[in-house]
C-alpha cells in the first residue's frame, strides 16, 4: 500500500470547501438544481461534513466539504479526510479558498485516510483519489504519508511477527531502498561491543536482542535518532497485569517513528548526515532474566539500581544514547514508548517532549502546527534529579514515590548524553485508541511529521 496523489486530470471533480461563513457565498456559484439539492439535505457546512452533489442525470458530479465555524476548526484536525471515505472512486480535486498551509493539511490528511491494516485480513481502502492541490509540495506530503504508513504497519503487526529479527528486517529494507549503511550486533556480541543494558534487558526472550546501526548521507549537519525497540514487554520479572499487557506489541513504538522519520527525510534527499540506533529486545520472563535488585553496569561506566523491571526502556537507550554520545551530533533524540505517566499528563493525541535548548523547542512547536502534528514540551526538572540517585548506586531505573514519573525518565536518559550539547527526547503514547478523520485505530506516528517539518530549522542552528 502506497499513498500516491492522482496524476493532474481535467476530469476530476471539484470539491467545494466551505464554511458556515461561506456558505452562501458557495452555493450561489452552483446550479440551481444543486442549491435544491443542498437545501434538502441540511448541509450546513460542519467540520468534515461531506456532501455528494449529483448533475442533470443522477450522476455525482461534485461534492461539497465543510471546514466547520472558524473558532472550532482547533477541535478538528484533518476534517476535509472524511471525504476520501465518503466520495465515490474517480479522481477529485479541491476548490475553495485553502491556504498553503490547510491546503497542505487537507491533502495529507487525504492520504492518510487511505490507510488499512490488512496483513491479517483484507480490508477496502477509499477508491476516491485527490490531484494534488497546485502551490503545495506533493512530493513532500507523499513522502510525510509513506513514512507514517512504515511507522503505523510496524507498531500494528503483532509481537509475533515482529520481534527484534523483523524489525531488524524491516531497517535493513529501508536502508537497502536509500543505499544506506547498516550494521547489527545481535546477541552475545553485544556483550563484546560493550552494550551491557541492552544485552540484560533481552537476554531471558528466545529471540535474541541486538542493536541496530544505520547510517545515511555524507554531508550536511549530522542527525541521531535513538528508537526504543521493546518489541514486547511482559514487564520481566515484575509482570504486568493481563490489562497492561494487551497493547505491549506498541512498545516498539518509538523504533518505529524514528523510521518513520528516517523515510521522510531519505525519501526527500535531506542534506544532512543521518544515524538512527535501535535497540531491539523483547522484556521476558525466564531463569536468567534481570531481576529487582541487581546492579548493572553501563556502556558509559554509570551503574543503576534495577528497583523495577517493568521500567526497562530507559535501559536498552541508555546505551544507545551512550554510543550516540560518543561521536557527537549537532543533535541527538530519542523517541520512545517510555511512561504512562506522560500519556495520563497529555493524553493519546499529544506528543510530550523535552528539549535542552528552548530555542529548539520553540522551533519545534511552530512546525508541529504546520502538519497537524501536535506536541507538548515537557520539563527537564533538574530539582528531581535526586529522586534517580539511589545512593547504592548512580542511577534508579524506577523511583518510588509515582511522582514525575515521565520527568525522572528524561532525566535518567540526559545522564548518557553528555557530549552533545543539543538533546530532544519524546516520551510518545504510539496510538490511536479512537478512530479519527486522517488517523486510524492503532499504531500512530507522534511528533515524527513536527519533527521532519522543523528540522531544515534545527539543523541550521
Amino acid at each position: 500500500m502506497s499513498p500516491r496523489f492522482a496524476a493532474p486530470s481535467e476530469t476530476a471533480r471539484p470539491i467545494h470547501v466551505t464554511s458556515p461563513e461561506t456558505l452562501k457565498q458557495t452555493l450561489d456559484g452552483l446550479p440551481e438544481t444543486a442549491r435544491s439539492w443542498v437545501d434538502s439535505q441540511n448541509f450546513s457546512a460542519g467540520p468534515g461534513e461531506i456532501l455528494a452533489l449529483p448533475g442533470p442525470d443522477g450522476r455525482v458530479v461534485a461534492a461539497l466539504a465543510g471546514l466547520g465555524a472558524e473558532s472550532a476548526r482547533p477541535r478538528h484536525r484533518f476534517a476535509l479526510a472524511r471525504a476520501a471515505s465518503a466520495l465515490p472512486g474517480g479522481d477529485w480535486r479541491f476548490d475553495g479558498d485553502l491556504d498553503p498551509d490547510a491546503a497542505t493539511e487537507a491533502s495529507l490528511g487525504w492520504l492518510l485516510e487511505g490507510y488499512r491494516f490488512d496483513r491479517y485480513k483484507s480490508q477496502e481502502a477509499p477508491k476516491a483519489r485527490l490531484v494534488a492541490p497546485e502551490g503545495i509540495d506533493a512530493a513532500r506530503v507523499e513522502a510525510m504519508a509513506e513514512g507514517e504508513y512504515l511507522t503505523r504497519d510496524l507498531i500494528n503487526t503483532p509481537a509475533s511477527d515482529m520481534g527484534p529479527d523483523e524489525l531488524e528486517v524491516a531497517a535493513r529494507a529501508l536502508a537497502e531502498r536509500f543505499g544506506a549503511e547498516i550494521e547489527v550486533t545481535t546477541g552475545d556480541a553485544l556483550l563484546d561491543a560493550n552494550f551491557p543494558l541492552i544485552h540484560t534487558v533481552g537476554r531471558a526472550a528466545p529471540r535474541a536482542p541486538r542493536l541496530i546501526d544505520l547510517r545515511w548521507g555524507d554531508s550536511g549537519p549530522t542527525l541521531t535518532l535513538v528508537g526504543k525497540g521493546v518489541c514486547f514487554d511482559t514487564g520481566g520479572l515484575n509482570l504486568k497485569p493481563g490489562a497492561s499487557m494487551g497493547l505491549m506489541k506498541k512498545d516498539m513504538g518509538g523504533a518505529a517513528n524514528v523510521l518513520g522519520l528516517a523515510h521522510m527525510l531519505m525519501a526527500t534527499g535531506s542534506e544532512i548526515r543521518l544515524r538512527v540506533l535501535i535497540p531491539a529486545v523483547e522484556n521476558a520472563v525466564s531463569g536468567n532474566a534481570f531481576r529487582p535488585g541487581d546492579i548493572l553496569t553501563s556502556r558509559k561506566g554509570l551503574t543503576v539500581e534495577i528497583n523495577n523491571t517493568d521500567a526497562e526502556g530507559r535501559l536498552v537507550l541508555a546505551d544507545a544514547l551512550a554510543l550516540a554520545d560518543e561521536t557527537p551530533s549537532d543533535l541527538v533524540l530519542s523517541m520512545a514508548t517510555l511512561t504512562g505517566a506522560a500519556r495520563v499528563a497529555v493524553g493519546p493525541d499529544l506528543a510530550p517532549f523535552y528539549a535542552t535548548e528552548d530555542r529548539d523547542a520553540q522551533t519545534l512547536s511552530g512546525a508541529a502546527v504546520h502538519v497537524a502534528d501536535p506536541v507538548w514540551r515537557m520539563p527537564f526538572h533538574e530539582p528531581y534529579e535526586a529522586m534517580i540517585e539511589p545512593g547504592i548506586a548512580d542511577l534508579d531505573n524506577a523511583p518510588s514515590g509515582g511522582m514525575a514519573g515521565s520527568i525522572t525518565a528524561a532525566l535518567f536518559l540526559r545522564r548518557f548524553v553528555t557530549e552533545t550539547p543539543r538533546y530532544m527526547h519524546f516520551d510518545i503514547y504510539g496510538w490511536c485508541p479512537t478512530p479519527a478523520p486522517g488517523r486510524s485505530k492503532g499504531g500512530a506516528l507522534q511528533g515524527a511529521r513536527a519533527l521532519f517539518q522543523a528540522m531544515p530549522e534545527l539543523l541550521a542552528k
